[in-house]
């Protein structure tokens, strides 16, 4: 063999052998135990970043292992395709989306089979694609049928720049998260998907999820929201209507010393006529449309309000009560109402404050005497207590007055109990063209018409003009002059297009059947697949992609389609590639080329880095110096075999050595074999149950150093050699696969490292004949000895005082005690 390890001539050999040999093309029919390893698929921008190749190496070992441990492995990939970089490229460069979509997935694709990724390739997927999104567009209609979409005008997050529609989730900090312009409101008719009709089952399934991160579960329980409280109504003075307002803490209601109101209230603009406060508050409005919901509700915000000239009644006590309106209130979540109590809620106190709003005292901590209820407040006070200035309710603890009053505002007709959610409906209108088309049209005679499934894909259009702040789609009259499906008559496409993560809520499902033509995805296809046994990506996705896809699994359970509960049974996040303590990005200009290291080092080396300088969950400091010492140790690996391989040939015997060769080793054969198999055992724990992939290398690189010492000794036992080192090869083949196979056929093997299963750990190898006694006196250590591994403890005391080193620190001294701990130390106590 070689003396000098090639990696370009190794990789690229074995590269071409995989992808024409489709080495790793997924059998639907097996009898092997079925096991779906799936990394989130990425946005092909143009080239993968350190981020990715952590992502897809971390999937690719526990795929690799699985396929060696005797399972039927699914390892797909696909491109999450549609989104707004490729329109704004289009509007740049000129460029059609479609050809800069196309041109990028064919270079990171590239870029992935550099790296050795073990795909079935055969199974790709882009959801840019007529054949993929005419199934999103189905999905669309599925859910349509079954009442889970609707069309409301709504105020919603509006990027100026990128001219669309943006969710929640997608504005951060009060900006785009794509370019950081500042978020406006704007109302417009919008396409809704039901989400909160699951709002209840996918609170309480997170429980059925033990292999998902608690801080994972933590953030889609806060994000839905439940709360338990009740809806209390605030009659108006001398009006029918009244103000509905939900609280969490109805035993604070004789506190309220003010309402707000959302400014978007239609009560609003009702209640200022006439009171002197108009022009105010229409000025106020005005200021608050300017505003999206995150910097008006952000903590840091500040609260900002005024009063409107107009009061309502406390439903319980019946005392008139100022009506506000403030920033920090808004339509879209509760009721657009909320109860001001400053004595016990931290924003009302600040806001009450501020504005000079009575703060009264409702609940005293215990142990506090009823007179303090008219001292004044330095904060809030939002613990449970007893009750005071409460009328009827005083004396009671705060938690049976919770339960009275509710029941007393029910008895009244004055409110009643309610479950509410923070969660909100999932908006999926994007005025953008880079989408999938929503499938429906609107006819003057029928209204607004689905598209039938045999009419889809609707198809996007090549002739739009890209003008920011336009929607493209509205420019092509060819796509928005249509046939209404009902009456034949004339009518008009919708232009929106879905949010992308529609399209990345349900790729999982289409991997297990991808050139289906005729459904989605067949039942017995995705049945036998699902759930992804192991998923692997961001906490970043936590509250979007991860929420909307068990949306969609649920949903798609529920119309038959499959029986799965949860998409992702198990889920890895892994963590950020740094570079001097702060994330890698092109802004901060701290990237390294995935390319540039590959070129260099090889894919191996980046692979081998990326997986042992941290655990995967934990952030990755990048180091120059950790990837030089990660190729200098596959160097190792690769001299070893060259000078192992005239040892082994010198013994040509079989492989397989018999129980009876390892019994008659000598001492030193039996702790390399022990070495191995203790090895094998570590590897097998880190890799196959902790992903704990740094430790095991660290492990395999100590195995390493053994064996190198081992071919050095005289007597070195050539089978005990070539059980190390093919041990070596097959535990390191799922991190480095390059390297890995080559060697193993230099080695004399003619199948393939990757088909070979994963070792097994010999139990009697791991047994010593002798162990390594530390000798201490005084708690210091003075030696150390070779000892029968079933010492007795009384034998192993006599030994070790019989030591001269022991001997010459208790020469004229009085042994006061001896500490024995058999197979390990002896310490000698003397005076």
């Amino acid at each position: 063999m070689q003396e000098k390890y090639s990696f370009p001539k190794i990789e690229s050999k074995w590269q071409k052998e995989w992808l024409d040999n489709k080495a790793y093309k997924t059998e639907e029919n097996s009898s092997k135990p079925k096991y779906y390893a799936l990394a989130m698929f990425p946005y092909p921008s143009g080239d993968l970043h350190m981020g990715h190749v952590r992502n897809y190496s971390i999937a690719d070992v526990i795929a690799r292992y699985k396929r060696m441990t005797g399972h039927n492995v699914l390892h797909p990939i696909g491109w999450d395709s549609f989104g707004l970089p490729a329109e704004n490229a289009a509007i740049k460069h000129q460029t059609p989306p479609a050809d800069w979509t196309w041109k990028n997935i064919a270079n990171m694709r590239r870029q992935l089979q550099e790296m050795g990724i073990s795909y079935d390739w055969d199974r790709e997927v882009a959801t840019c694609h007529p054949s993929y999104y005419k199934w999103t567009q189905w999905l669309f209609l599925e859910f349509y049928k079954h009442g889970l979409v609707y069309k409301k005008k709504a105020a919603v997050n509006w990027c100026p720049s990128c001219a669309t529609v943006l969710a929640n989730e997608q504005v951060v900090d009060g900006g785009c998260e794509r370019c950081d312009t500042l978020v406006t409101k704007k109302s417009l008719e919008q396409w809704f998907f039901r989400i909160t009709d699951y709002a209840d089952v996918l609170l309480e399934d997170l429980d059925k999820l033990p292999g998902w991160p608690e801080k994972v579960k933590t953030m889609q329980r806060n994000w839905i929201g439940r709360s338990e409280g009740v809806e209390v109504n605030f009659a108006l003075e001398e009006r029918p209507e009244k103000i509905l307002v939900y609280t969490t803490r109805i035993d604070t209601v004789f506190g309220v010393s003010y309402v707000v109101l959302a400014p978007e209230h239609p009560l609003v603009l009702k209640l200022v006529k006439g009171t002197g406060y108009e022009a105010d508050v229409l000025a106020f409005i005005e200021k608050m449309n300017g505003l999206n919901e995150i910097a008006r509700t952000s903590t840091d915000a500040e609260k900002e309000g005024m009063f409107i000239g107009a009061y309502c009644l406390n439903p319980l006590s019946g005392k008139e009560v100022p009506i506000w309106i403030a920033n920090y209130v808004l339509l879209e979540y509760g009721t657009g109402a909320v109860m001001g109590v400053p004595a016990h809620d931290e924003r009302d106190f600040e806001f009450a404050a501020k504005y000079g709003l009575e703060i009264k005292t409702v609940i005293l901590p215990e142990g506090s005497s009823p007179e303090e209820k008219e001292l004044p407040l330095k904060a809030a006070y939002t613990e449970e207590g007893f009750m005071v200035n409460s009328g009827a309710f005083d004396g009671l603890s705060s938690q049976e007055a919770l339960e009275r009053m509710a029941d007393e505002a029910e008895r009244m007709g004055m409110g009643q109990r309610k479950v509410n959610f923070r969660l909100r409906d999932w908006l999926i209108s994007r005025q953008r063209y880079w989408g999938a088309p929503i499938p429906m049209v609107y006819c003057d005679s029928c209204g607004t018409v689905p598209v039938p499934e045999e009419q889809l894909p609707v198809l996007l259009p090549p002739d739009v003009v890209f003008k920011s702040g336009e929607n493209p789609l509205a420019t092509s009259s060819s796509f928005i002059e249509t046939t209404c499906p009902k009456c034949g008559g004339a009518a008009r496409r919708e232009t929106d297009t879905m949010d992308t993560f529609a399209c990345s809520s349900w790729y999982f499902l289409r991997y297990t059947d991808p050139q289906n033509t005729q459904e989605a995805f067949s039942k017995e296809n995705v049945n036998y697949w699902m759930n992804v046994d192991q998923y692997v990506g961001g906490v970043e996705h936590a509250i979007l992609h991860l929420l909307y896809a068990r949306f969609f699994t649920k949903a798609l359970k529920d119309f038959g389609y499959l029986d799965a509960e949860e998409p992702f049974q198990n889920l890895l996040t892994q963590g950020m590639v740094c570079m001097n303590g702060s994330k890698m990005s092109k802004s901060k200009g701290n990237v390294v080329s995935p390319g540039a290291i590959i070129g260099k080092y090889g894919a191996d080396t980046a692979r081998l880095f990326i997986l042992f300088a941290a655990p995967p969950e934990r952030d990755l400091e990048w180091s120059d110096q950790g990837v030089e010492g990660c190729y200098r140790f596959l160097n190792r690996v690769w001299r070893l075999v060259a000078q192992f391989e005239p040892l082994l040939k010198a013994d040509p015997s079989s492989s397989k050595a018999s129980s009876d060769r390892w019994v008659k080793l000598d001492a030193e054969g039996k702790e390399m074999r022990r070495h191995t198999h203790s090895a094998i055992q570590k590897v097998t724990i880190d890799i196959g149950k902790r992903y704990n992939f740094n430790t095991a290398i660290s492990t395999i690189m100590e195995w390493v150093n053994a064996l190198y010492l081992y071919k050095e000794r005289p007597n070195a036992d050539p089978e005990v050699g070539r059980e190390a080192l093919e041990g070596i090869l097959t535990l390191l083949a799922p991190i480095a696969p390059h390297i890995t196979e080559e060697l193993w056929r230099e080695l004399g093997h003619t199948d393939s490292i990757h088909l070979q299963p994963w070792p097994s750990v010999d139990e009697a190898a791991l047994v010593q004949d002798e162990v390594t006694i530390i000798l201490q006196v005084n708690g210091k250590v003075r030696d150390r000895i070779q000892a029968a591994a079933d010492i007795s403890a009384d034998e192993l005391e006599k030994l070790a005082l019989a030591q001269p080193k022991v001997e010459e620190f208790t020469q004229g001294k009085t042994v006061v005690k001896v500490i024995t701990v058999p197979g390990k130390l002896v310490n000698i106590v003397v005076k």
